[in-house]
């Protein structure tokens, strides 16, 4: 097994629905994220998969998260814009761009940094 991991980032603001805390209110965060993919073989040149092309779609990804208020955005707009749940929709996200890769590659991981002492993670359970 191959794993593979890039990094992002973007700025964006947000307010935490029912959280009965200061984070209720509108505030922001420089978010760095970490996508982790694997891969169970290589292609003929010894990729799982190019990095650029990880990178391209991780940042395509944030750029449409970067400088909004997340709370205005599918599926934040319903969805509480919690570090959770945004790990989980990078992977989604992240893993649809992904569909069809050859040789296949799967998201295992994407972590999410909010601060540099405070991180989300969601972690893919699936077995191969």
């Amino acid at each position: 097994m191959y794993l593979l991991t890039v990094t992002g980032s973007f700025s964006s603001a947000h307010a935490l629905r029912d959280y009965g805390g200061p984070c209720e209110r509108l505030h922001g965060h420089n978010w760095r994220v970490e996508a982790t993919v694997s891969a169970g073989e290589l292609d003929d040149r010894g990729l799982a998969v190019d990095f650029r092309v990880l990178r391209d779609h991780l940042g395509e990804i944030c750029d449409r998260l970067d400088h909004r208020l997340l709370n205005e955005l599918e599926p934040f707009d319903k969805l509480n814009p919690t570090s959770e749940n945004l790990a989980r929709y990078l992977a989604g996200e992240l893993a649809s761009k992904l569909r069809g890769a050859d040789p296949p590659v799967r998201v295992r991981e994407v972590r999410v940094w909010e601060s540099d002492g405070a991180s989300a993670a969601w972690i893919n359970g699936d077995s191969e």
